[in-house]
């Protein structure tokens, strides 16, 4: 009598995952870093939908509500013009959001051209992108931030109000946009980008510089494909992932660079709205009314652990072997 076999399990192989699947499963199984993401969803749509969300406009004055406390019409109280806190902390999500995305964007766009030809084509170029950022980066970030804003706001301000008032722009009368405050947001905006490409800069040059020598680089020169294609179709799919954390972790420190700036004076002015300007307008108040300060900075506390979070849990998730 001989013994039947055992009946063997047919297992049938599932489609393989792919590297961004793998990244989004390891990211979902980090809390932190999820519930930093919708943190910054929440402040994203907060910015983007301010006008409906906000209850009043944030240059609105009521000269008979001044200094009021927590109330159902004003949640946060009045500041001494009367105008309502939680409307300014909102309309200061906005800000932030243009300042971080424009300011990213530019950063990312420059340091993305100057570093990957460096990296890619070294020899005289890279010589000279090298030396560029060694000189930008020996400057402290936020002193030269500060000297180039202090410096430069003034007449950046007074050539556009010269050039809005050549095209016929008038000031805004209520919360649409004003052309004139749109000086600020160009001065801040620009010293940031003008600080911030070189770091962008030197780590696309590093990646490019360890990935120029794979194989895979080596076998699209050898099917005759041009270095455009090369910098752009092979190489830089691979440098994405250290990118995506840099780009994070680049969003939160534009916004506490912009609130810095605001805080001290010489960043975004008012009529515009800043979480840097609610703390400045309110610290005096700290003993009084200290929900005036501790509420605008409580947010810009959970926004930049926020985006720190979300950089690491990114970082974890993209680049597992470290």
């Amino acid at each position: 009598m001989t013994n039947a076999a055992p009946q063997s399990e047919s297992i049938l192989p599932g489609k393989p995952r792919g590297y961004w699947q793998d990244a989004w499963r390891r990211f979902r199984k980090n809390r932190g870093a999820v519930l930093s993401l919708l943190v910054i969803a929440a402040v994203f749509f907060t910015g983007i939908f301010t006008e409906q969300l906000a209850p009043y406009c944030h240059t609105a004055q009521n000269l008979r509500a001044v200094n009021e406390g927590p109330s159902l019409a004003h949640p946060l109280g009045t500041d001494e013009l009367g105008r309502d806190l939680t409307s300014r902390i909102i309309w200061g999500a906005r800000t932030a959001i243009i300042v971080s995305v424009v300011t990213v964007t530019l950063n990312l766009s420059i340091g993305l051209l100057f570093g990957s030809l460096a990296g890619y084509f070294g020899g005289i170029v890279d010589t000279i992108v090298s030396r560029v950022s060694d000189f930008l980066m020996a400057f402290p970030d936020f002193l030269f931030v500060l000297f180039i804003v202090a410096t430069l706001r003034p007449a950046a301000v007074e050539m556009l109000k010269a050039f809005g008032l050549s095209m016929g722009w008038k000031r805004g009368v209520n919360c649409a946009a004003d052309y004139v405050a749109f000086g600020d947001f160009i001065v801040v905006i620009g010293a940031l980008a003008f600080v911030g490409w070189p770091h962008f800069a030197r780590l696309v040059r590093s990646l490019y510089l360890r990935e120029r020598g794979r194989e895979y680089v080596d076998a699209a020169h050898a099917i005759g494909a041009p270095d455009w294609r090369v910098i752009l179709r092979h190489i830089l799919p691979n440098a994405l992932p250290s990118l995506i954390v840099q780009i994070a972790l680049g969003m939160g420190g534009a916004i506490m660079a912009e609130t810095g700036l605001s805080f001290i004076g010489v960043g975004i002015q008012p009529p515009n709205a800043s979480w840097g300007i609610l703390l400045n307008d309110s610290y005096t108040f700290w003993r009084t009314r200290p929900w005036m300060v501790i509420t605008p900075g409580l947010v810009l506390t959970t926004v930049i652990l926020a985006y720190n979070f979300l950089g690491k849990g990114l970082n974890d998730a993209l680049n597992p072997q470290g």
